[in-house]
């Protein structure tokens, strides 16, 4: 990866690994879910809708061919992402939702093996099981002294997996669009199921607290606007695998925030999850990668 493919990557970690614990400061300060995601994305697609007014910015209308395709990315990466986070959010915590997220690389990793025929060795293997054995262990945390999957758990590992497919399949269309181009047309697909929620909207934001506000503006300027601009830069400069790897600081940055903000901690399940996690990440990413080159027209 090269420096400005860390450096995008890094600022998107840091701004994400923040949004978890935003989350949960709308969602206890009087907004629902769904009019938390309405609100954060219809922030950001405004901007984008801004932006390309303004001159010099080229927002070009995408080749009829790649439409379906942004269209479905967009309610993957976007909708059933968001809707998992955040309905997840109201039974998670924010550093255990910021820990599930972190395991995004190790379902990256295990579909680029799907559908990329990447061949991660016999390392990659043993790295993707010690993964799995860490999401089990934040998994079970969740749920106290049950050791079941919490239904907050199991939208939080919803969201994981689409934002995964989201990282891998978005990846040919970065030769025919700018960042900019394909952040926008992202939020605006994801944004569109979102109008669902739209009852009610106005009186959660009159009534939610100036705190609960300030946090919802936030999330829909920076995690879900900037943010998505400073990844897909990092994803068009290099491999998605690669990339995505850098996630593995997102889940210290959501338990940190957390911890500062709400006074929210996981429970000692999760965070050995967490780590054990973290360390099959490291393994695919570092030990197990064979990555087999894929040209362009068959990315």
């Amino acid at each position: 990866m090269n420096t400005k493919a860390f450096l995008m990557a890094l600022t998107t970690v840091i701004i994400w690994g923040s949004t978890f614990a935003a989350i949960r400061a709308s969602l206890h300060g009087g907004y629902t879910a769904g009019h938390l995601v309405l609100t954060r994305y219809f922030i950001a697609s405004m901007i984008f809708i801004l932006l390309s007014l303004l001159p010099g910015i080229r927002i070009r209308v995408p080749y009829k061919k790649d439409l379906m395709k942004i269209l479905l990315l967009g309610f993957v990466g976007i909708s059933i992402y968001n809707i998992g986070v955040t309905f997840g959010e109201l039974t998670v915590s924010a550093g255990t939702a910021g820990m599930l997220i972190g395991s995004t690389p190790v379902f990256t990793a295990l579909i680029a093996v799907l559908f990329l025929k990447e061949r991660p060795g016999v390392s990659g293997w043993i790295g993707l099981g010690i993964g799995f054995v860490g999401i089990l262990l934040i998994t079970l945390g969740t749920s106290g002294s049950s050791f079941s999957i919490s239904r907050g758990a199991f939208l939080v590992l919803m969201a994981a997996i689409a934002t995964s497919l989201f990282f891998v399949f978005q990846k040919s269309l970065h030769y025919r669009y700018s960042p900019l181009e394909l952040t926008a047309y992202f939020t605006w697909a994801g944004t569109i199921p979102f109008f669902i929620f739209t009852p009610g909207v106005l009186q959660d934001i009159q009534h939610a607290t100036l705190e609960a506000n300030l946090a919802a503006l936030y999330t829909g300027v920076f995690p879900a606007a900037v943010a998505y601009i400073t990844w897909a830069t990092a994803l068009s400069l290099g491999r998605a695998s690669t990339v995505t790897s850098m996630l593995y600081i997102e889940p210290v940055i959501a338990i940190f925030t957390a911890w500062v903000w709400l006074q929210e901690w996981p429970s000692t399940l999760s965070l050995i999850g967490g780590i054990i996690a973290i360390a099959g990440v490291l393994v695919v990413n570092g030990l197990g990668r064979k990555p087999r080159n894929i040209s362009k027209k068959a990315a």
